[in-house]
């Protein structure tokens, strides 16, 4: 064995001095107290007190991989960003796909919306899509995203998930029927991460080298195609394998066989926005196909496993604020507070310098900032000045914004977003119903049926009020889930 061999072979202290004894702690005698000189115990034990970070309040629970997506169309007349820019063009990624409810601990094949996470690692920076495997979403305003959420999360006095808070939000929300429905169909309880599809849910804003601008939506359809689980296989497949997601996809790789997704766009041309028939820009709502069809303009597939699920994992950070030239926000109220929100959570779990982390750094290009210290600092700016402007040579700005502005007038207040001809809560939940085929509506309205029965004896108000959002979805779904509803509940009493 050579000398570096043996080298790499010593175990060493965090400060790299070798270390005599990895399995007994330094006393004062064979079977006195432990002295405070061993500092490889203390050392060890203080690091392992600190191994956690907090987890994310949603979308605790998650895998990930890296992998391309590569451009199959031409889409500059639409955007003019770079890795968007070429036929054929590859760009790396990393994809986090994630439960949103349950912690860090729960089990994988539940009854729950999954987030899609993705970031392209471009030759301008990081562009972060946040989205999830529906197109839409439970609320509409960013005002009542910690409300909702805390209707997810175990009560603060039961210590449980309630089904009374669940059904009580839902019910004086209406806005949340469409994605309800979602939720407690078929596709509620996917298979794996491979066999669902991708939303980036929100509207977002392209544009082109001439300054048009574009409303998008992004679709990433599933080439291994929509497999889900019923009640009864999720069951068992949470107590026999609760990571089953995270263990599909991984070895899957490991096997070779990629996991891939056909990405499509839908694309709205500013002005059509105004007077679409309900506003397009309302997270709880599609577009439909007939209005505006998806466009294939490329594929994404997942090719290599990460080495280190804390370090690539659980320190990954995704913020939708992660624009690059060509691409930008929507007026869409969910996506304006999540711009926010999203990094502030990477703040306070990782710290202010988590872009420092190998997954999260840009690979094709290097952040220039005047940011400096705080932890995590990895001195990556050695003597550079810290202030800007300067005289010594610093980066300075572009004088060109990476989207477009978009007009804005009125009054300052706390506004409702402009109603459009066809804005209501009901419409599109109802033709998502009426979409099913008659044994996924059998297994929805157990679904729901089987949850809303749940709600405490005592408060048919609750009952009642969803009952009725479902009613005005569709008055057979109404029908059904009253009659199944009362029966369910008397067998509980």
């Amino acid at each position: 064995m050579t000398t570096e061999q043996q080298a790499r072979r010593t175990l060493t202290t965090e400060a790299g001095a070798p270390l005599a004894d990895n399995q007994n702690t330094e006393t004062a005698g064979p079977g006195g107290p432990a002295l405070l000189q061993d500092q490889h115990i203390f050392e060890k034990l203080a690091h392992f007190n600190r191994e956690r970070i907090p987890e994310r309040i949603v979308h605790a629970r998650g895998g990930a991989a890296y992998g391309t997506f590569t451009l199959t169309r031409d889409v500059s007349q639409w955007t003019r960003a770079k890795f968007l820019s070429e036929v054929g063009k590859q760009t790396e990624t990393f994809l986090r796909m994630s439960t949103v409810a349950g912690s860090l601990g729960s089990a994988d094949a539940v009854r729950d919306p999954r987030g899609f996470a993705l970031k392209f690692y471009t030759e301008d920076g990081n562009y972060d899509l946040v989205g999830n495997n529906t197109p839409v979403f439970f609320i509409k305003d960013a005002s009542k995203f910690p409300d909702f959420i805390h209707t997810q999360k175990r009560d603060p006095y039961t210590g449980s998930q309630e089904m009374d808070n669940m059904w009580d939000f839902w019910g004086l929300s209406p806005e949340s029927t469409h994605q309800v429905l979602w939720l407690f169909g078929d596709r509620g309880i996917p298979a794996s991460f491979r066999n669902m599809n991708g939303y980036g849910s929100h509207t977002y804003q392209w544009n082109n080298e001439a300054g048009e601008v574009f409303w998008v939506k992004y679709h990433f359809k599933t080439d291994q195609g929509i497999k889900n689980l019923t009640v009864e296989e999720a069951v068992k497949v949470s107590g026999l394998d609760p990571d089953s997601h995270q263990r599909d996809l991984r070895e899957s790789i490991e096997r070779g066989e990629f996991p891939s997704w056909t990405v499509r766009m839908q694309i709205m041309p500013e002005a059509e926005a105004a007077h679409y028939r309900f506003n397009p820009f309302d997270l709880t709502k599609v577009w439909p196909h007939e209005d505006y069809p998806e466009i294939e303009i490329g594929r994404l597939e997942l090719n290599r496993n990460p080495e280190n699920v804390f370090a690539e994992v659980e320190q990954a950070a995704f913020s939708p604020a992660h624009f690059v030239p060509g691409i930008g926000p929507s007026p869409d109220k969910m996506l304006q507070g999540r711009l926010f929100a999203y990094a502030d959570a990477q703040r306070y779990r990782i710290g202010v310098n988590a872009d420092h982390l190998p997954v999260n750094r840009p690979h094709a290009t290097e952040a220039r900032t005047y940011e400096r210290d705080g932890a995590l600092y990895d001195g990556r700016h050695n003597g550079t000045k810290n202030y800007e402007p300067n005289s010594f040579g610093g980066p300075v700005q572009t004088d060109r914004p990476l989207w477009s502005p978009t007009s804005v007038d009125g009054q300052t207040g706390n506004h409702e977003a402009p109603s459009h001809a066809e804005d209501n809560d009901f419409g599109q939940a109802g033709d998502l119903y009426r979409l099913m085929p008659d044994d996924a509506k059998d297994r929805l309205v157990t679904n729901l049926a089987t949850a809303i029965s749940g709600v405490s004896a005592d408060r048919d108000d609750i009952v009642d009020r969803a009952v009725g959002n479902f009613a005005q979805a569709d008055g057979d779904l109404g029908r059904r889930l009253e009659r199944t509803v009362k029966e369910l509940r008397g067998q509980h009493n």
